[in-house]
């Protein structure tokens, strides 16, 4: 692995192991260069709640990998989150600068009703 692989896996650890000691549903995010995955997990880690990516069928269409198509899982997911009875949430980037992409879904989900 290489090492700014390794020193954002170290990050994303650290931030994991304050959610899970503070017992949050979190809302995980995961970027790579063509798309964007965000999935809400249970307090104890051990269920997917919601999930939305570039991937779902709807989203499919246009472009995947920009800050637009980000908003549009941000919004998916707080809509499928609250569906399910989830309104409370802590946001984890998975060791990703909070910037561009990754900003983008997060100000879109806080639109669609989550709160962190």
């Amino acid at each position: 692995m290489s090492d700014k692989k390794v020193i954002r896996l170290r990050r994303a650890r650290r931030s994991r192991l304050k959610q899970r000691e503070l017992e949050a549903v979190r809302l995980c995010v995961y970027r790579s260069s063509q798309h964007m995955y965000a999935q809400i997990i249970s307090a104890d880690g051990g269920k997917v709640i919601a999930s939305a990516s570039t991937l779902d069928a709807d989203l499919r269409s246009g472009a995947t990998g920009n800050i637009e198509a980000a908003k549009k899982v941000g919004l998916l997911v707080a809509e499928r989150a609250k569906a399910a009875g989830v309104t409370q949430v802590a946001f984890d980037r998975s060791g990703f600068k909070f910037h561009g992409r990754v900003k983008a879904l997060a100000d879109a989900a806080r639109e669609g009703g989550l709160e962190f």
